[in-house]
Protein backbone atom coordinates (compact mmCIF):
# COMPACT_ATOMS: atom_id res chain seq x y z
CA UNK A 1 0.00 0.00 0.00
CA UNK A 2 1.61 3.51 -1.11
CA UNK A 3 2.30 5.70 1.85
CA UNK A 4 0.14 8.33 0.92
CA UNK A 5 -3.00 6.06 0.99
CA UNK A 6 -2.26 4.86 4.12
CA UNK A 7 -1.46 8.54 5.51
CA UNK A 8 -4.24 9.42 3.93
CA UNK A 9 -6.37 7.22 5.61
CA UNK A 10 -4.91 7.70 9.40
CA UNK A 11 -6.04 11.42 8.74
CA UNK A 12 -9.58 9.91 7.74
CA UNK A 13 -10.29 9.82 11.56
CA UNK A 14 -11.18 6.19 11.42
CA UNK A 15 -10.41 4.89 14.47
CA UNK A 16 -8.31 1.80 14.67
CA UNK A 17 -6.98 -0.62 17.55
CA UNK A 18 -3.78 -1.26 17.32
CA UNK A 19 -3.98 -5.18 15.99
CA UNK A 20 -4.90 -3.23 12.94
CA UNK A 21 -1.53 -1.85 12.23
CA UNK A 22 -0.29 -4.18 9.28
CA UNK A 23 3.22 -6.52 10.13
CA UNK A 24 6.31 -4.38 8.71
CA UNK A 25 4.05 -1.19 10.42
CA UNK A 26 4.28 0.85 13.20
CA UNK A 27 1.73 3.78 14.79
CA UNK A 28 2.72 7.03 15.82
CA UNK A 29 1.03 9.97 17.13
CA UNK A 30 2.33 13.63 15.66
CA UNK A 31 1.12 16.97 16.37
CA UNK A 32 1.92 19.92 18.46
CA UNK A 33 -1.34 20.49 20.45
CA UNK A 34 -3.57 18.45 18.58
CA UNK A 35 -2.29 14.71 18.18
CA UNK A 36 -3.15 13.01 14.93
CA UNK A 37 -2.44 8.91 14.64
CA UNK A 38 -0.39 7.70 11.27
CA UNK A 39 0.98 4.06 10.35
CA UNK A 40 4.50 3.95 8.84
CA UNK A 41 6.62 1.35 7.49
CA UNK A 42 9.15 -0.09 10.21
CA UNK A 43 11.60 0.72 7.64
CA UNK A 44 10.99 4.54 8.27
CA UNK A 45 12.47 4.08 11.81
CA UNK A 46 16.12 3.89 10.71
CA UNK A 47 16.55 6.70 7.93
CA UNK A 48 18.76 9.69 9.37
CA UNK A 49 15.30 12.15 8.43
CA UNK A 50 13.36 10.18 10.93
CA UNK A 51 15.67 9.47 13.79
CA UNK A 52 15.58 13.30 13.96
CA UNK A 53 12.02 13.41 14.60
CA UNK A 54 12.92 10.69 16.97
CA UNK A 55 15.54 12.26 18.75
CA UNK A 56 12.85 15.22 18.73
CA UNK A 57 10.33 12.49 20.89
CA UNK A 58 13.20 11.37 23.32
CA UNK A 59 13.80 15.08 24.29
CA UNK A 60 10.21 15.92 24.85
CA UNK A 61 8.92 13.04 26.50
CA UNK A 62 11.63 10.90 27.17
CA UNK A 63 9.79 7.43 27.58
CA UNK A 64 6.56 8.60 29.24
CA UNK A 65 4.63 9.16 25.51
CA UNK A 66 1.31 10.84 26.70
CA UNK A 67 -0.62 8.72 23.73
CA UNK A 68 0.34 5.62 25.13
CA UNK A 69 2.34 5.21 22.02
CA UNK A 70 5.67 6.96 19.73
CA UNK A 71 4.66 10.42 20.15
CA UNK A 72 6.33 12.68 17.13
CA UNK A 73 6.21 16.46 18.44
CA UNK A 74 6.55 18.25 15.18
CA UNK A 75 3.98 20.00 12.76
CA UNK A 76 1.73 17.99 10.76
CA UNK A 77 2.86 19.37 7.54
CA UNK A 78 6.88 18.67 8.66
CA UNK A 79 6.10 14.83 9.33
CA UNK A 80 4.22 14.20 5.95
CA UNK A 81 6.84 15.75 4.35
CA UNK A 82 9.55 13.94 5.33
CA UNK A 83 7.58 10.56 5.59
CA UNK A 84 6.82 11.22 1.84
CA UNK A 85 10.45 12.09 1.54
CA UNK A 86 10.94 8.66 2.43
CA UNK A 87 8.30 6.87 0.40
CA UNK A 88 10.30 7.25 -2.24
CA UNK A 89 13.27 5.04 -1.03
Amino acid sequence: MAIRQMLRRSLSGERRSPSEVPKGHVAVYVGENEKTRFVIPVSYLNQPSFQELLCQAEEEYGFDHPMGGLTIPCNHDFFLEVTSRLGGL
